[in-house]
């Protein structure tokens, strides 16, 4: 190496690769780490739903439960919304409504 060549190695060599905790926030959009930190949570949570599939799959008798649990808990919805009487038909209309769906509220 001659003297006239006053660069060092590290300088020649170019960029390093850079680990995923080194990155600097030059060059990324405004909100990238958000989003990919709801990629992430994402492809945790369809992870997660995989493990579940699997275990329905894998065991038939869990498959029976789950849905003796969701027949007992839309059942009770449907008397819960029977009881309440959520009929929104035309009988409900009051002076305010003028028949076209859209309640008027005075406001002082």
């Amino acid at each position: 190496m001659s003297d006239d060549d006053s660069t060092d190695d590290t300088e020649r060599a170019g960029p390093q690769e850079e680990g995923p905790g080194d990155r600097s926030d030059q060059g990324r959009p405004p909100g990238f780490d958000a989003l990919q930190a709801a990629a992430r949570e994402a492809i945790d949570a369809t992870r997660a739903l995989l493990d579940v599939a699997e275990a329905l799959v894998n065991d038939p008798e869990m498959v029976e439960r789950f849905g003796s649990v969701v027949r007992a808990a839309t059942g009770a919805a449907a008397r819960a919304a029977r009881a309440a009487g959520t009929d929104r038909g035309p009988a409900n209309d009051g002076p305010d409504d003028d028949g076209d769906g859209v309640q008027r509220i005075p406001v002082s």
